[in-house]
């Protein structure tokens, strides 16, 4: 299977540096309008066969220009929701974006006993993303569009892809609408064929140390 993982468009909590991540969640920009809007066009060369947005209302948004154009409906699933702040929710301090970001890696890691302060462990965030990614590969489509959300992608792509460590993740941002594109199962195992644009071909040295100084949530 092609799996299409997709930031949604930017939120009003995107340009403060807020921890938005509790149901329903934020709005999008007018920028993140244009950016939804602009996907149809980005994605002309990929034959979607199946969608997926998670229950926070920035994904659904992003992903309807994308399921007009195709005439695709959107299936709305909990489990690729954003990894919940839990006590950080709705903070924007250096301190909490360390926290929150440092917590998700260490999952992607395998600490996945670990516990976000007042929220879910790596068990519970992996495992919910995992029953969504499972669910589209047994439905038989070709290639799935998921719009989630730029943490749970890094931290999902670098639990699960063979060639994405932890401090490729931490170090490569995934700006609003960007797609991490894998393809491979559950069974099998998962490649990163691009990173927003880039070709992945495995994370090697140098690709970054770590998640300090993030400030990229929702």
């Amino acid at each position: 299977m092609r799996l299409l993982l997709i930031r949604h468009g930017q939120t009003p909590s995107n340009v403060k540096f807020l921890l938005d991540t509790a149901v329903p969640g934020a709005g999008l920009t007018e920028l993140g309008e244009r950016q939804a809007v602009a996907l149809p066009e980005a994605l002309a060369g990929e034959a979607v066969d199946a969608m997926y947005a998670s229950t926070l209302i920035r994904t659904q948004l992003t992903a309807a220009p994308l399921a007009e154009v195709r005439g695709l409906d959107v299936q709305v699933r909990d489990g690729i929701r954003e990894v919940s702040a839990g006590d950080l929710e709705m903070r924007g301090d250096p301190e909490s974006a360390h926290t929150y970001m440092t917590t998700l890696f260490a999952w992607a890691a395998g600490d996945t006993e670990l516990r976000m302060p007042g929220g879910e462990n790596g068990v519970e965030a992996l495992g919910r993303f995992d029953s969504v990614v499972a669910e589209a590969a047994d439905s038989g489509a070709g290639t799935v569009v998921m719009v989630s959300h730029g943490a749970a992608i890094r931290m999902w792509a670098a639990a699960r892809a063979d060639n994405v460590d932890v401090p490729f993740a931490a170090e490569h941002r995934l700006d609003n609408t960007g797609v991490v594109v894998l393809e491979g199962s559950p069974a099998d195992g998962w490649k990163a064929v691009s990173w927003a644009g880039a070709v992945v071909a495995a994370a090697g040295p140098g690709a970054g140390s770590g998640p300090a100084g993030e400030a990229l949530h929702g």
